[in-house]
């Protein structure tokens, strides 16, 4: 999970992460409100184009990658024209995963000591987004396709196995003692809201999660020449440029976190 100003920079590297093949095409980004006015109320550093810059950009260059996201309903100054404009960033982005939430006045806040809009107009706007993210049916067009699957866990009616393909959408699978932790091949035969069931292609042979298949007998680095031996030297470091990049998202989400731990303990001061 990151927030707009802290990777509108480094889209390009993001992009190439998340089309690695060991990397869920997956991000949550939480906008809380399509009204720059209501951003600005929240001390947000960033606008609802740079929200839609960071969605255009991966969208883009990453075709197919799921983009997860917040709204806060009912902050104390958002007003209807406000709330049309969140609804209209919703219906044009239709997220397959949006997480609604009605505004908390957390205690020691500046938005703690402003006058709250009534509880039943709070209500009534959740209801009305919540409407419209069940309106439409994010898997529909994957029906027939061919995906893989990392089959993780086990689902809560413990009648499936549940994986993720490339792009962390759940899919159900059969629960055959051979499929929890290995990449199964299916055909999506069923799609609902949250999400698709998958008829495994082949139950034979799972495959485990690992870097390349095994190698022939005999074989001992699967290297053939120097020109094998660049392409590997390359690999590595892309490899080394992932994992840094990685880093660098982790110690800014971090820091965002040490941040506001400062702010409302000067706050409280």
């Amino acid at each position: 999970m990151t927030n707009p100003p802290y990777i509108l920079d480094h889209l390009k590297d993001i992009a190439e992460i998340m089309k690695h093949p060991r990397v869920y095409a997956f991000l949550h980004v939480p906008v809380q409100s399509g009204s720059d006015g209501v951003l600005g109320e929240m001390k947000r550093e960033y606008t609802v184009k740079d929200f839609s810059t960071v969605v255009d950009f991966l969208k883009e260059r990453v075709p197919g990658i799921t983009i997860a996201t917040d709204i806060i309903c009912g902050f104390p100054t958002e007003t209807e024209e406000d709330f049309q404009e969140t609804l209209q960033l919703c219906s044009k982005y239709k997220f397959p995963s949006l997480f609604i939430n009605q505004f908390y006045p957390r205690p020691g806040t500046p938005a703690a000591r402003m006058k709250r809009i009534p509880t039943q107009e709070v209500k009534n706007r959740t209801r009305r987004l919540t409407e419209l993210f069940q309106s439409y049916r994010p898997y529909d067009h994957k029906l027939g396709e061919r995906q893989t699957v990392l089959v993780t866990e086990e689902s809560h009616d413990k009648q499936h196995w549940v994986g993720h393909n490339k792009f962390y959408e759940q899919v159900l699978v059969p629960k055959k003692d051979n499929f929890l932790g290995k990449l199964v091949e299916v055909e999506i035969m069923e799609t609902g809201k949250h999400y698709m069931r998958g008829r495994p292609i082949d139950t034979s042979r799972p495959k485990p999660p690992s870097s390349a298949e095994p190698l022939a007998r005999g074989v001992v680095s699967g290297l053939s020449g120097v020109g094998d031996i660049h392409h590997t030297k390359q690999d590595l470091l892309k490899q080394e440029r992932y994992i840094i990049l990685s880093f660098i998202l982790l110690i800014s989400a971090l820091l965002v976190k040490l941040a506001w731990v400062c702010f409302k303990m000067l706050k409280d001061f």
